[in-house]
């Protein structure tokens, strides 16, 4: 297929490339432009100046960039992808963003034969570089049908939550929820090391029982050897966090934990993390 890809990051580099890898023309966009030709070198694919002409006669169009505002920039703005797609087209937007956001986009594209879906991801780096991201899903069936096995290309799991902004509200859950079982490790590490125990012989004894966690199979070495350059980073996960105390601030859901972890991870900025990966919970702890 004719394919786009906006947004070049450590986790759209790779993605763009294993979709060149599966065999489709891929074009890419990124604001950087030093950064979409290297790719454009590692990959032998194509680049463009502006996003709208990366979409143009691009049967898909993949962003993946940093917030809401880039969102709007890279989709909505003058040059954005909206001006170049041609009719027929899917917008896939892989950014973890707000609900919000993939309204507007969705509203935006009312009346245009255009399909959109906000698919935001979770695997991190090492998950884009491996081509194994989860992806979860908010859009129309027809729509997620025409690019899922697009997107098999660089996910191990895709899943359609329900439509436009489910995707993002799903994202906020799986954020939520690892906010806590980073924090539970960060804990149980700490305590380990005061009662004097050997903290690899614990680990091997409880992770294979309730207490296992995909954090703890793959974190708890580097967090107790205070190495934190290994994944998403303590300010993208504030952000994350952010956005779903404000989703739960309308819709009543009680987040005391996420707003509690939030908390905590502002003191690993404080202490200079602020582009450790999350796992660097248990620094504020150790200090």
């Amino acid at each position: 297929m004719r394919i786009a890809f906006v947004g070049l990051g450590v986790m759209g580099f790779p993605m763009a490339g294993y979709l060149k890898t599966a065999g489709h023309e891929v074009t890419v966009f990124n604001r950087t432009m030093a950064k979409a030709y290297e790719w454009r070198e590692k990959y032998c694919g194509n680049c463009a100046d502006t996003p709208a002409a990366a979409a143009k006669n691009a049967e898909i169009v993949f962003s993946c960039v940093g917030n809401d505002n880039d969102v709007r920039q890279v989709i909505l703005e003058d040059n954005g992808i909206l001006q170049g797609i041609p009719e027929g087209g899917i917008i896939v937007d892989h950014t973890t963003a707000s609900a919000v956001v993939a309204l507007e986009v969705s509203d935006a594209l009312r009346g245009k034969d255009v399909g959109f879906l906000d698919a935001p991801l979770s695997g991190g780096q090492a998950g884009a570089e491996s081509g194994q991201l989860t992806i979860m899903v908010g859009g129309d069936d027809d729509v997620f049908a025409r690019a899922e096995p697009v997107m098999e290309a660089y996910a191990k799991a895709i899943s359609l939550i329900g439509p436009v902004g489910s995707g993002q509200l799903a994202k906020m859950v799986n954020q939520i929820c690892i906010a806590g079982v980073v924090q539970g490790l960060s804990e149980g590490l700490h305590f380990a090391k005061r009662a004097g125990l050997d903290a690899a012989k614990v680990i091997g004894a409880i992770s294979k029982g309730a207490a296992q966690s995909w954090q703890m199979e793959n974190r708890w070495q580097t967090m107790v050897s205070d190495e934190f350059e290994f994944g998403f980073a303590v300010e993208w996960m504030r952000k994350d966090l952010k956005i779903a105390l404000e989703v739960a601030a309308g819709n009543g859901a009680n987040l005391e934990m996420t707003e509690l972890v939030d908390g905590f991870y502002a003191e690993v900025e404080d202490l200079g993390g602020r582009r450790w990966d999350t796992s660097s919970l248990i620094a504020r702890l150790e200090k």
